[in-house]
Formats: structure tokens, C-alpha cells, sequence
């Protein structure tokens, strides 16, 4: 395996690791790693307990650096000699034509040349300057162009350590609800193990008491057929006795089978049916409970695969809508239609026919472009006359499309520009009202493209947004853009 190379090496150790740039004010954590105090205070914004190291991982309870000057000496020295590295020796360039050096720059074609070229036939007539004249010039320009283009990449890095934090504080919340859920299904068996345990209990001591009534009846009654069995006898002998000795004490033998007629006693009172009934109605209460928490996740985890189609109604006088409303298409003519209430006036956007108030809800939409395109969720009462903007703040949850070219749009200010391997022609739109949850699928690929933070609709309709409209000329003609609900 080829070494490595130094300056390479030394690049890498004078780096740092979330801005991917030269250290700049370097502060070294407590777990050895370095990086700058400001990518290290982006990363941790919003943070009270667990800093997390963004190299390793380590988490710290408290918000710790400190200033590695050392580091930033070694830092500003390589700038230095990289730069002064990077210098070469100018090399004297002449004329290829008169082997003549190049005094001068033809501002007409641009380009250096030496004193004959310029009083040549091809050049007499052009604007001609020394050329360090023209080379201030043109070095002022790409001054101008590379403050731009830092400006531009400073926003970007910002971008990436919001992004990252962001990503972070959300996967930090994600852990949070899942020790949460964890511990309430925890908690939820416990309690089941409990509750089974105190009524099988119960029934344990109901078995008991209704097993030792039942021996005391049954002796009882047991007893009382003896008693019955022996005076029996006693009779029936009597009955086989001489006359005069049968007479003997008649008047007794004649009470005796007189005997009170037996009262059957109670075995099993009704507080011992309402006991039982009253447990079953506690197991059969539980067991409801359960089963509408089982129907609850059930309900969760169903996804309806919406039949979705487009509300005329609601469509901008400039878009066609299809006569069975499952495509939209930006015209080049306006339409006479009426200015009612829910129609869009000024934006060429059109709503969903159809809306939701709960569930988890999936729909694609088939894009056709050369202009720009939005698909996303609106809420019900978003704005429908003058101009919108397309941003969760407004109202609106949706992704930009234009060529191979995507953006989530955050807010008035944010665009986000999405990195994705290539274009979507086919866009799954995912709703979770519950969680407030917006998505966006790549429907042909199932990759995912963008997922917003989580919102609260706050019990109101949201229908499918979809905007067909154009921003710029394309090679002079105004794009369009052509949607199509998938079946």
C-alpha cells in the first residue's frame, strides 16, 4: 500500500473536521479533539447537557474548550509557506507569431499581444491598454467575484452546521421518544402482570371460600339424611312389633315421625355470584382497554394509499385541469372563470379535492417540466388571493422542482437545495397528521428526498398542494410544467 502523502498528512491535522477548512481560532476539547471555536459553538447551539464531541462522539455535561494557540500558530505558519509553496517563478511569455514580448491587451478580442500585433491589419482599429493596466482590471473583477463566491461559501458552510445541528437536536428527540415509549410499554406490563396477579388472586381466595361452603352444606345435609335414614328404621321396625306392644308409647312414636319439615340451607349466597360477576366485569373492562390500545397501533401503522384527484374550484385561471382532475397543466391562455372564494388568483396553484383531519396518508404525482414545479400539503385556510409564498410558515409544506434541480422550501429566506443522485419524475407525498410529519419519496427509486420538521396542524384540514408555474424563460419560451396524480 503507497504511503501517504506528507503534506497531505499535515493537511488533514490542520483541518477542521465539520468545516473542512483550515482551523480558524482552533479550541481542543476535553476528549483531544480540535475544532474551530465557531463550528464547535454551532454544533453545540441549543444544547444544555450531553455536548457531544462531532469526531467521536463523546458526550461531556459541560460546555468545555479550551484555546489550542499552539494549533493556531502551526495553522497561520502552513498557510504561509503553502502559499509562498504555491508561487512559481513567472516565465517571460513573447509572441508565438514575432517571438516579441506581450506589452499590450486587445480589449476587443481579449487577449495579450506584442506591439507588432497591434499595429497589424487584424488589430489597428481595436482598444489596446498596456497589459498591467488591463491585468489590474481583470484582477479587480475576479476580486469581486472571489468575495462573492467565499460570501457563498461561508452561507453554505452555515447551512451544513445548521443542518448538522438540526439533524442532531432531532436524532437527540427521536432517542428521548423512544426511552419514552420503552418506558411507558415497561410501565404498561408491569401493570398487567400486577392487575393479573391481584385477580387471579381474588379468584384464588373465591375458589377457597366457595370449596369450604360446599363441604359445610354437604356435611350438613349429610347429617341430615343420617338422622332421616335412622328414624326411618326405628318406624319401620315399630311397624313390625306385636299389637299390644306397637300401642306401647304410640303417642311419642307418632310425634317423633312429626319431625319439622328440613329448611334447606343457603350454600352459596348472591354476594358470591356478584363477586365473580364483578371480577369478570374488571378482567372484561382490562381487556377492552387493551384491545382499543392494540386497535389504536393498528390504526397507526395503517397507511391509506390515496385515490387523490385535483379540485377545479380551486385552480388558477391560467392551469387546465383534466376532465377526470387527475392532471394539471399550465396554459398559455387564461380562462374565463369564476373569482370564487377558494380559487387561487394570482399564483398558479390548484388544491386536492380531497383533505384530512387524522391517519397517515400516501399519494404520487408525475412530473412532466420544463418550468418549475411544487408538490407538497397546504392547510385549508392558506391564502388564495394575491401573492404566496410556498413555506411551512405560510401554510405550505412542499418540495421545488425545476430541471434536475430540487429545493425544500424552509421559509421566505431558506431554500434548502437537495442533494439527490438524479431527478424524481415520479414523487411519493407521505402525511402523518398525527405526528405532523410531511415527506417526500423518490417513487420510482424509494429513495428518500426531504422529510420537514414536525408540525402541528392543530385539528386542520391539509389537502394536497401542487403549483405548475414558471419563474424564468427557457431559451426564450416560457417553461411549463405538466402534473399527473398517479392511480
Amino acid at each position: 500500500m503507497a504511503a501517504a502523502n506528507p503534506a497531505q498528512q499535515l493537511l488533514a491535522e490542520l483541518t477542521c473536521s465539520v468545516c473542512l477548512d483550515y482551523f480558524q481560532d482552533p479550541v481542543a476539547l476535553d476528549c483531544g479533539h480540535n475544532f474551530c471555536q465557531a463550528c464547535i459553538s454551532v454544533w453545540w447551539e441549543g444544547l444544555k447537557t450531553d455536548f457531544c464531541c462531532p469526531e467521536c462522539r463523546e458526550t461531556f455535561s459541560q460546555r468545555n474548550f479550551k484555546p489550542n494557540r499552539q494549533l493556531r500558530n502551526i495553522v497561520e505558519a502552513s498557510r504561509k509557506l503553502t502559499l509562498e509553496s504555491a508561487k512559481e517563478p513567472e516565465v517571460e511569455r513573447v509572441c508565438e507569431k514575432h517571438k516579441r514580448a506581450l506589452d499590450v491587451f486587445c480589449q476587443d478580442d481579449q487577449i495579450p499581444m506584442c506591439m507588432v500585433c497591434h499595429l497589424s491589419r487584424d488589430h489597428k482599429d481595436h482598444t489596446v491598454v498596456p497589459i498591467e493596466e488591463a491585468a489590474e482590471d481583470y484582477k479587480d473583477q475576479v476580486r469581486s467575484h472571489l468575495e462573492i463566491l467565499k460570501k457563498e461559501r461561508e452561507e453554505i458552510r452555515s447551512f451544513k452546521l445548521s443542518g448538522e445541528s438540526k439533524s442532531q437536536e432531532l436524532l437527540k428527540q427521536l432517542q428521548t421518544e423512544k426511552q419514552k415509549i420503552v418506558s411507558e410499554f415497561q410501565q404498561l406490563s408491569q401493570f398487567l402482570k400486577e392487575q393479573k396477579r391481584l385477580w387471579l388472586a381474588q379468584l384464588e381466595e373465591l375458589n377457597k371460600e366457595i370449596k369450604n361452603r360446599r363441604t359445610e352444606y354437604v356435611t350438613k345435609l349429610s347429617e341430615e339424611i343420617s338422622s332421616i335414614s335412622s328414624l326411618i328404621r326405628e318406624m319401620e321396625q315399630k311397624c313390625q312389633q306385636p299389637v299390644r306392644e306397637f300401642l306401647q308409647d304410640i303417642k311419642g312414636t307418632v310425634s317423633r315421625c312429626k319431625r319439622e319439615k328440613f329448611e334447606n340451607p343457603v350454600a352459596f349466597s348472591s354476594d358470591l355470584k356478584w363477586r365473580i360477576w364483578d371480577s369478570s366485569q374488571n378482567s372484561a373492562v382490562l381487556v377492552t382497554i387493551v384491545k382499543k390500545f392494540k386497535d389504536s397501533l393498528s390504526s397507526r401503522q395503517q397507511l391509506d394509499i390515496v385515490n387523490m384527484t385535483l379540485d377545479p374550484d380551486t385552480a388558477h385561471p391560467d392551469l387546465t385541469v383534466s376532465a377526470d382532475q387527475k392532471t394539471v397543466r399550465l396554459g398559455c391562455t387564461r380562462q374565463a372563470l369564476p373569482d370564487n372564494p377558494e380559487r387561487f388568483d394570482t399564483a398558479p396553484c390548484v388544491l386536492g379535492f380531497e383533505g384530512f383531519t387524522s391517519g397517515r396518508h400516501s399519494w404520487e404525482v408525475e412530473v412532466e417540466e420544463m418550468g418549475v414545479c411544487a408538490v407538497g400539503v397546504a392547510r385549508e385556510s392558506v391564502s388564495r388571493k394575491g401573492g404566496i409564498q410556498v413555506n411551512p410558515e405560510q401554510g405550505i409544506w412542499a418540495v421545488e422542482g425545476w430541471g434536475d434541480q430540487y429545493w425544500a422550501l424552509m421559509s421566505a429566506e431558506q431554500r434548502i437545495r437537495l442533494s439527490l443522485s438524479q431527478a424524481p419524475r415520479r414523487i411519493r407525498v407521505y402525511l402523518d397528521y398525527e405526528r405532523g410529519q410531511v415527506m417526500f419519496f423518490d417513487a420510482g427509486h424509494r429513495d428518500p428526498i426531504f422529510t420537514f420538521p414536525p408540525a402541528s396542524f392543530a385539528g386542520e384540514r391539509i389537502r394536497p398542494f401542487f403549483q405548475a408555474g414558471v419563474s424564468v424563460p427557457v431559451f426564450g419560451v416560457l417553461g411549463t410544467v405538466r402534473l399527473t396524480l398517479c392511480p
